[in-house]
């Protein structure tokens, strides 16, 4: 049985407790969200304040050779360590949708692979955007869509199928973002390899709170943003990742002039920068970048594999807590059962679930506020942060929640969005 006794127990035990007060929170509100955007740690505050005041406003331009020329660097170190990667194997900036574009263009103007570009009806509609952008500009017919008929569990059978009948280039999400399905990345980035395919995988909802080691997988590109389990700001930059041996046979679309061999020459003909730097284009978005850095330190901090630990056991007491206390309501768990399949948020189900969000979000007269997100037709997504989640904010939100639906409370919100 799921009670407030066993909650608070669990949270006595929690070697990650005291992570909570590195962030900015809320008094009575539980924030579930952090799927979408990640809580703002204390630090970042102080960073950003003496970015502007002192580098920006009194450095001025000496502040780039001073430190914003290295920031992207050493950026790039950290987010290395985290995924098991070298340093010069992964760059720092731009946002994912961009990230993307550049990659499958380069892969497709590469021709190491079928110009065939592949997904599944479980990826983030925006890389469906992409792709379907590239398929146009490439006049390549159009993107090979896997559809599962559920958008809650990839079918690995049919998933290989298409990559041994439709080789080419594919992109997923490591972890969905509706139902939170895990694909088994290893093994599917070795079934690409036999079968002349590669994976781009987008870990925008999988990093910082799902163990990652790309070099364990095999995993030749990757990507993903910062502002979700990594708790870099909004819009805070994204990231790209290229295996060392692919980098100098791939050629960046977008010709800026930080990804020039020789940027502060100012030359009139463009020489790309050998290795992964060639990908860089713009200049430096520094304040974004300043801000990205306390959420790298802290996930480092705690150790992503404490993190993984955590965010497994929480999400079983939460489901336990659905199972014996919302199913009966009419609600339906959306994510996978098995937690080796599953990242860090769950999704849930109700006829309402429109209604009981707001419910949820508005929180009636003194009533606790909790920020959940819904998702289209009916879902609730819950995000488990095990950063500063804590099993009483998910037992509270299990009571929340049933009182919202026995009080039918929810009925006075419009279905209207």
């Amino acid at each position: 049985m799921i009670d407030l006794l066993t909650a608070q127990k669990l949270d006595k035990e929690d070697v990650l407790a005291g992570f909570k007060n590195y962030f900015e929170n809320n008094s009575n509100e539980i924030y579930l969200d952090g799927n979408s955007l990640g809580k703002l740690p204390k630090k970042t505050l102080k960073i950003l304040q003496e970015t502007i005041q002192d580098q920006w406003g009194k450095k001025l331009i000496r502040s780039w050779n001073e430190t914003w020329l290295d920031l992207p660097l050493r950026l790039a170190k950290k987010y290395g360590a985290l995924l098991n990667i070298k340093k010069e194997e992964v760059i720092i900036g731009e946002s994912t949708s961009v990230r993307l574009y550049q990659i499958l263009h380069a892969l497709i103007n590469s021709k190491k692979y079928t110009n065939k570009l592949s997904s599944d009806n479980l990826n983030f509609p925006t890389d469906l955007y992409v792709l379907e952008g590239l398929v146009n500009e490439f006049n390549l017919g159009r993107v090979n869509l896997i559809n599962y008929k559920q958008e809650i569990i990839a079918d690995l059978n049919l998933l290989k199928k298409n990559i041994q009948n439709h080789q080419g280039i594919y992109c997923l999400s490591l972890v969905t973002f509706k139902s939170s399905f895990l694909y088994p990345m290893r093994d599917l980035n070795l079934w690409a390899e036999e079968n002349n395919s590669i994976i781009v995988w987008d870990l925008s909802h999988a990093i910082g709170a799902v163990e990652i080691d790309l070099k364990e997988t095999q995993t030749k590109i990757a990507l993903g943003c910062s502002y979700k389990f990594m708790n870099g700001g909004p819009g805070s930059p994204a990231f790209l990742f290229i295996q060392k041996k692919l980098q100098d046979s791939l050629h960046n679309p977008i010709k800026g002039w930080f990804g020039h061999q020789n940027p502060f020459n100012f030359a009139p003909n463009y020489l790309p920068d050998s290795g992964i730097n060639r990908f860089a284009s713009g200049t430096t978005q520094v304040l974004s970048m300043q801000a990205m850095e306390p959420g790298i330190d802290i996930t480092l901090e705690a150790g992503i594999k404490n993190l993984r630990k955590k965010s497994i056991e929480l999400s079983e007491f939460f489901l336990n807590g659905i199972e014996e206390k919302l199913i009966p309501l009419g609600f339906k768990i959306q994510s996978p059962s098995n937690s080796n399949l599953r990242g860090s948020h769950l999704t849930i189900s109700h006829p309402a679930s429109w209604q009981i969000c707001q419910a949820l979000i508005q929180g009636e007269l003194k009533a606790l506020k909790v920020i959940p997100d819904y998702r289209p037709p009916n879902l609730l997504r819950f995000g488990i942060t095990p950063l500063y989640t804590s099993y009483e904010d998910l037992f509270r939100v299990l009571i929340r929640i049933k009182e919202i639906v026995l009080t039918e409370s929810y009925k006075k919100l419009k279905k209207q969005k």
